[in-house]
C-alpha cells in the first residue's frame, strides 16, 4: 500500500502536517473524492476485513465502500501519516427510540490537542473533525456536535429543524478491525440489512451531495433538493459521470 497514491486519490498534493487543519483537510477531501457505496454488497461480492483489499478496491480501482472499508482504510492512512488514532464501534439510531444492531458502525477517534470524532463512512455526515466536548461545528451539510450522555456514551448529533437528533452513539473505547467480523457479515448478507435492500451511492460535493438510492438520484445544492428517476440502462453511465465509479475486475 502506498501513502502517496492514496493522497493523490483524494487530491492532496502536499504532505499534510500533524495538526487539526491538516486533519480537517484530509477528511473533507476524502468525502469529496471517495463515495460511500454498497455496489459490491448488491452484486454479491464478499467484503473482507482486510485493509489491503480496501486499498486495491478504493485507491487502485477508484471505487468507494461502506463504513468498514472507508473508515478502516482512512484509519490506516492517518496512522501512516503519524496521527494518533484508533477505531471505535458505534450504534446507529434508526429512527425514534429504535437503534440498529449494537456497535455495527465503524468510525474512529483521532487524538490531537483533544480527541476528535473523524468519520468518512457514514454518508451524509460532518466533513470536519468533531470534538467530544459538545462544541458545535458547522459545514455545508449542517450543524454537528458530539455530546456525552452521562452513561458513558457519546452521541454524535445533527441539528434538524431546530432540534438536535442523534445519528449514532459510541463508547470511547479502542476497537480492532477484526472486532467487526460478525456485523460486517450481517450487513453484507442478511436480507434484513439496510445495505442489501437497494443500491446506495452517495458522495459529498462542494455545494452539497449526490445520492443514488435504487434508481432515484437526489441532487442537493445549498440545502435545496432535486430528485429524478434514472432508467436502469443509464445507471452504469451515471455511476461513471457523477461518482467516478466504473465496475471492473
Amino acid at each position: 500500500m502506498n501513502v502517496k497514491q492514496y493522497l493523490q486519490r483524494i487530491q492532496i498534493k502536499e504532505d499534510p502536517g500533524l495538526n487539526l487543519e491538516s486533519l480537517a483537510g484530509l477528511q473533507e477531501q476524502h468525502v469529496l473524492s471517495i463515495p460511500f457505496e454498497n455496489l459490491d454488497v448488491m452484486n454479491g461480492v464478499p467484503i473482507p476485513l482486510n485493509v489491503q483489499a480496501y486499498f486495491n478496491k478504493i485507491i487502485k480501482k477508484d471505487r468507494g465502500g461502506f463504513c468498514y472499508e472507508l473508515n478502516g482504510l482512512f484509519h490506516w492512512l492517518l496512522g501512516e501519516l503519524g496521527f494518533s488514532n484508533y477505531l471505535i464501534a458505534c450504534t446507529v439510531r434508526s429512527g425514534g427510540n429504535r437503534w440498529a444492531i449494537p456497535e455495527s458502525h465503524a468510525s474512529q477517534i483521532v487524538e490531537l490537542d483533544q480527541p476528535y470524532l473523524v468519520d468518512v463512512g457514514f454518508g451524509d455526515t460532518a466533513r470536519i473533525p468533531l470534538p467530544l466536548t459538545g462544541e458545535v461545528r458547522k459545514d455545508i451539510s449542517g450543524n454537528f456536535r458530539v455530546v456525552e450522555s452521562g452513561d458513558g456514551y457519546f452521541h454524535k448529533q445533527k441539528k434538524v429543524e431546530g432540534e438536535w437528533v442523534t445519528r449514532f452513539r459510541f463508547l470511547n473505547k479502542e476497537r480492532q478491525l477484526e472486532d467487526f467480523a460478525e456485523v460486517c457479515h450481517y450487513n453484507q448478507s442478511s436480507p434484513d440489512s439496510h445495505f442489501t435492500q437497494r443500491r446506495l451511492v452517495t458522495m459529498a460535493t462542494p455545494e452539497g451531495r449526490l445520492t443514488l438510492s435504487g434508481n432515484t438520484l437526489t441532487i442537493t445544492e445549498n440545502q435545496e433538493r432535486q430528485k429524478k428517476e434514472v432508467e436502469e440502462s443509464q445507471i452504469s453511465k451515471l455511476l461513471v459521470d457523477k461518482f467516478g465509479i466504473s465496475i471492473r475486475n
